[in-house]
């Protein structure tokens, strides 16, 4: 993670986005969630993790929200939210009863414990899809990173 990097995907044209963020990306794509026109919030504002998932999302047609832990109203604001992504690195800091109906958690935190930022029970039940901590975000963070090195060696031959 370079600022150059952080820049090339901000402005749409990076060909290696931070892993973490390109995982929850292609999570959404793989399971064929709808990204455009839907009001995404983003509860972390890392520069490897809230800020590029912020972008990405937005470069895909989103509505984006970046909040975090000293946001004022976070749960009005995530009852608006059709697609979360909780990066704030508190263990069970979203509470299910703060999301509507629906809406669709991708769980990015990992804390000690193999505890989540999503206090995953109550947030299950509120959620039309969810992933899981761990085994959700984590593994497919690791395989981007390995395709990400895989194609950048093949670039260099």
């Amino acid at each position: 993670m370079t600022s150059v990097g952080y820049g090339q995907t901000a402005l749409g044209f990076g060909h290696y986005p931070s892993c973490t963020p390109a995982a929850i990306m292609k999570i959404l794509d793989f399971y064929q969630i709808p990204i455009e026109g839907k009001r995404a919030v983003v509860v972390g504002r890392s520069p490897i993790l809230g800020k590029p998932v912020s972008s990405l999302l937005l470069n895909r047609d989103a509505t984006v929200t970046t909040c975090h832990s000293k946001t004022n109203d976070l749960p009005d604001i995530l009852k608006e939210a059709d697609l979360v992504v909780a990066a704030i690195g508190k263990p069970n800091y979203l509470k299910g009863e703060w999301l509507k109906e629906g809406t669709v958690v991708l769980d990015a935190g990992y804390n000690k414990g193999n505890i989540g930022d999503v206090e995953y029970e109550s947030c299950y039940k509120a959620a039309s899809a969810i992933t899981p901590v761990p085994g959700g975000v984590g593994p497919v963070t690791i395989a981007t990173l390995l395709k990400h090195t895989v194609e950048a060696a093949e670039k260099t031959l």
